[in-house]
Parts: structure tokens; C-alpha cells; sequence
């Protein structure tokens, strides 16, 4: 009786664990088929939009500073004053500079004098050719001398060369100035040639051409959006931001009031066109710069893990180049827990973005 009791003990709990076992197994696959949703893929023609930012400023910004070096006299303006052509800005001492000046005008005097005195001798046939000519020689180099150093004596003070404002001031009166270091920047602000000079990338760079369209926000006018185009490209990389610069000039301001240093928002938009795939950005699953995976579906059935060439990563979509040639349709939701070959469900299908 107990051998019996205890044999249809173990076929009950034996039962029990099939049942369990295929309860698992059923609910198992039922876990591996992954509810997705599609998008139809469809190459299209689109803009590269580019989105940067910069500073408001004048393409005729300028630093001025003295041709010779000495001590500063004066700096007779602050910053933000408004100048006008030919205003004096700046001066140096100028104890140094006349000296030079009376020093190159008696050596002037001296060549002249001996230059008259070989002339007569040469006519009257005692002073050779040759000593003549060393005389006339010397006297050029006297007044060359000369007209160095009156050179520099005008140039010894700063005077500005257009109408404007003054936006640095880099040095005060005592200061010891070199020759050539700016002493003051100022632009034409009053003449309304604005631009917002903004940082781009190499790529981008190389995709905008002078004249394409771009819009301007400025920080003063949120929402405020200003028609521009592309007035200049760098031929260089800036040193200390280490991107190109594009001056982007606006259409009209439309009475928005501008100051140099403004800050403001760009959208360019390259005239350069390209042939691609726009697809989300939750699409893109390990990306990086240039390239990136994503997971298709032929069959609605199963997905497939292919690798992609990216051209641009916007703010809420990527430009993809190349690796969806061959697939009918891309996963956009659900990529988290798909591997090569899981069993999807169809959830909802887009038509192409």
C-alpha cells in the first residue's frame, strides 16, 4: 500500500513539472516575439541643415595700435564711445620720437651742406667724380632718414579711420606699448554692417557655399527669427576655438537692436544637396560619428542587424548615406531588446519621414 501511495506521489509531482516546464517554454517564446514599430524606407533628396551659433559683430572690426613703440601719453576714449573719422584716440610720449626727429634733420643739414660744398669743388674740378657722387649719395640717405622718422612722429598717435564705436580698450595711460600691439578695437557699428560670426565643423564647412540661406535668432529677439545668407568662409581654422568660421550677414533687422557680442542662434542651410535615408534618431542603436546600426525587416517577421554609413546627425532625425539599400523596412521602436533574428510582432507602420 505505501510502494503504491508513494508511485502515484512521484506521477502527480512528475506531472506537475511537465506542466510547468511547457508553461515556461510557452511563456518563454511568447516573451521572444518583440512588439516593433516600422517606418518604410525611402531614399529621398534633402538639405543638410547645419546648427550653430556665434557672436554679433561688424566685418570691419579693427585693432589699431602705434607703429613705434614707447610709453602711452594718453588713451582719450572708453569703451563704447562713439568716434568719428580722424578723431584722436590715442598718443604716445613723444620725448623719444621728436629726438629722433631733431637727430635725423641735423643729419640731413650735414649732408646737405657737404653735399653744396663737393659740388662746387667737383665743378671747379677738384673733388673727383667719385667724391661727388659719395656726397650726393649721402644726402638721399639723410633725408630717407628724415622722412623715417617724421614717419614715425605722425604715426606716434591713433586716429580713427571711420566712423564707429570703441569696443576694447587693451591699454591705460603709462603703459609701455610695443609696436603693433592693439591698443584699441573699434568697428562701424554706425553703418549697420552686422553679421554673426558662428563656428562650423570641417564637414559642414566644406558643405556651405557663400550666398546659401540661413536664419538668425538673436538672444535679444527670442522667436524672432532674421533672414540671412552666408556672406563669408575662412580659409583657416580659428586657433583658439579650433573650428572654421562662417559670417552670416542679416537680410534686414527688422528693428531688432544689435551690439557687438550679442549672442544669437544660426540655421544654414547648404545649397549642396544630398541623396539619403531620413530616419529617427532612436533608430540608431551604437553610433557613433560616421557610422552606426540599425535593425531591418524584409519579411515582417524577423529582424536583421546591419551596419550603416551616417552623413548627419540633426537634432531629431539622421541623414543615413549607405546600408539600407537591400532592406524594406526599418525598426523604430523596440531596439533595445531585439538581436539578430528575434521574431517580431508588427506594431504601427510609418510611411517614410
Amino acid at each position: 500500500m505505501k510502494k503504491y501511495l508513494i508511485t502515484v506521489s512521484m506521477l502527480t509531482l512528475t506531472a506537475v513539472l511537465l506542466f510547468a516546464g511547457c508553461g515556461e517554454k510557452k511563456e518563454k517564446r511568447a516573451q521572444d516575439v518583440i512588439p516593433v514599430d516600422l517606418l518604410e524606407l525611402k531614399k529621398e533628396i534633402t538639405y543638410r541643415e547645419v546648427m550653430t551659433s556665434g557672436r554679433f559683430t561688424t566685418d570691419d572690426e579693427t585693432p589699431l595700435s602705434f607703429k613705434t613703440g614707447g610709453i602711452v601719453r594718453g588713451v582719450f576714449v572708453k569703451e563704447g564711445d562713439y568716434v568719428k573719422r580722424g578723431q584722436v584716440l590715442a598718443s604716445l610720449e613723444l620725448t623719444e620720437i621728436n629726438s629722433g626727429v631733431a637727430q635725423a634733420t641735423l643729419g640731413y643739414e650735414k649732408a646737405l651742406r657737404d653735399y653744396n660744398r663737393v659740388s662746387s669743388l667737383y665743378k671747379d674740378s677738384v673733388a673727383t667724380l667719385s667724391q661727388y657722387q659719395n656726397a650726393k649719395t649721402a644726402l638721399d640717405i639723410a633725408a630717407e632718414q628724415l622722412n623715417i622718422a617724421r614717419y614715425n612722429l605722425n604715426y606716434s598717435e591713433i586716429r580713427a579711420s571711420a566712423d564707429g564705436y570703441i569696443l576694447k580698450k587693451f591699454v591705460n595711460e603709462g603703459q609701455m606699448a610695443g609696436p603693433g600691439t592693439p591698443v584699441l578695437l573699434v568697428n562701424g557699428a554706425g553703418k549697420g554692417n552686422w553679421v554673426l560670426r558662428v563656428g562650423v565643423s570641417d564637414r559642414e564647412w566644406a558643405a556651405i557655399r557663400t550666398g546659401d540661406k540661413a536664419y538668425i535668432e538673436p538672444e535679444t529677439a527670442s522667436g524672432n527669427k532674421l533672414a540671412a545668407a552666408v556672406s563669408r568662409k575662412s580659409e583657416g581654422v580659428d586657433p583658439a576655438s579650433g573650428t572654421f568660421t562662417v559670417d552670416l550677414r542679416p537680410v534686414s533687422l527688422n528693428g531688432t537692436d544689435i551690439a557687438t557680442g550679442l549672442f544669437g542662434r544660426a540655421v544654414i542651410i547648404p545649397s549642396e544637396t544630398l541623396d539619403a535615408w531620413v530616419v529617427p534618431y532612436d533608430a540608431i542603436i551604437d553610433g557613433d560619428r560616421d557610422s552606426g546600426f540599425v535593425f531591418v525587416t524584409d519579411d515582417e517577421k524577423t529582424v536583421k542587424k546591419v551596419k550603416v554609413r551616417i552623413l548627419e546627425i540633426l537634432k531629431d532625425r539622421v541623414l543615413v548615406g549607405g546600408g539600407l539599400e537591400d532592406a524594406k523596412a526599418l525598426v523604430i521602436s523596440g531596439s533595445a531588446y531585439l538581436t539578430d533574428g528575434t521574431p517580431i510582432s508588427l506594431g504601427k507602420k510609418k510611411a517614410a519621414l
